[in-house]
């Protein structure tokens, strides 16, 4: 099923990524303005960035607001005593560079997920097979594993404990486990970063904007054992992002009354959604705290219905009855989705 515009096109780039405002506004130029985005899982309600001083655009980024950046998402998000954290200018990057870091082999990756992973393992030449639960680690002949944990977009969720076993038993042949902790930070109980040890092999990925809300500041984490590190560092340099970005992380990554505030306002807000999207007859499939899968009935475009009310949910195309809805922003937004949702149930 593919979206329909009002010249009556077919597309389904809308159905490829979250995000794509401006396609949507061009396909659909009638739609109520501003445009609301529900397609991507980022929170909607930003860290508050301060003003930055000009100084800190004016020059490289020094070691030590590099090192200040690092500590505070160690912090934050825990750090096995044998590992590092690595600075990426982004998560999505950390993903491309993967493969060849690590060399293209037979990968499996738990799907459904983020369509990234595969996307970057296919390019480097990898055999991907994709995987409906974990493998048995003594029967299985791949060599990397994809985990996103929780996952995107179901919100599927493996305890740490549960994770923490299947790593060692994984790894201990020589294999590697790749973690992509994006949006964990609504789910802290299950990151593998609180862990004593990092098994070897194990390779986790964090991300600031999703749930800080700052996406566009493009900062990310690969967290690993030396000597692995030392080859991440190697390959993005010296200076893998800005200073400002440094600053703002690191400012936000130790703002401990602001995140402790936000997984309640999230938690409130998703149940909010949970209620308005099901009265409208979708039924629920999984989700985080940023954002909720639903399945619709045969028949029904919803990418389309809500594009005609100026709202961009995520469709996706292997799975044509799926969609995802993330958190609108203000009241406003709730009462356009609450309207879109009443004439979907009429």
């Amino acid at each position: 099923m593919h979206l329909k515009d009002e010249t009556g096109e077919t597309t389904a780039e809308l159905r490829i990524h979250g995000g794509r405002i401006d396609t949507a506004a061009l396909l659909y130029p009638s739609a109520p303005h501003p445009w609301i985005d529900l397609s991507t899982g980022i929170n909607p309600v930003a860290w508050p960035v301060p003003q930055i001083p000009l100084a800190r655009y004016q020059r490289l980024p020094l070691a030590s607001e590099m090192a200040q950046m690092t500590a505070a998402a160690a912090d934050a998000y825990g750090l096995p005593a044998n590992a590092a954290i690595v600075p990426v200018s982004g998560s999505e990057l950390a993903i491309r560079l993967l493969p060849r870091l690590i060399g293209a082999g037979r990968v499996g990756i738990l799907t459904p997920t983020y369509g990234s992973h595969a996307a970057a393992w296919r390019d480097a030449g990898a055999e991907v097979h994709e995987l409906g639960a974990l493998p048995d680690p003594s029967a299985h002949d791949l060599e990397t594993l994809v985990v996103v944990n929780p996952n995107n977009p179901d919100g599927r969720a493996i305890t740490r404990a549960d994770l923490a076993a299947f790593a060692q038993a994984w790894t201990a042949t020589g294999r590697r486990l790749i973690v992509d902790e994006a949006f964990a930070d609504v789910r802290p109980d299950v990151s593998v970063l609180a862990l004593p040890e990092l098994p070897p092999g194990v390779v986790v990925l964090r991300s600031l904007g999703k749930f800080f809300g700052l996406a566009g500041l493009r900062v990310g984490f690969v967290v690993l054992r030396e000597p692995d590190a030392s080859a991440w560092r190697r390959l993005l340099g010296d200076w893998p992002m800005s200073g400002p970005a440094c600053e703002i992380a690191a400012l936000a990554l130790r703002d401990t009354a602001w995140i402790a505030a936000t997984r309640a306002r999230l938690a409130a807000d998703r149940k909010r959604l949970d209620g308005i999207i099901g009265r409208a007859g979708l039924k629920l499939l999984g989700g985080t705290d940023l954002f909720g899968l639903f399945e619709a009935s045969d028949g029904i475009d919803l990418l389309d219905h809500f594009a005609r009310a100026g709202i961009l949910v995520r469709g996706f195309a292997a799975a044509p009855r799926h969609y995802r809805f993330g958190l609108p922003a203000d009241e406003t937004a709730w009462r356009r989705l609450e309207a879109a949702c009443r004439m979907l149930a009429a």
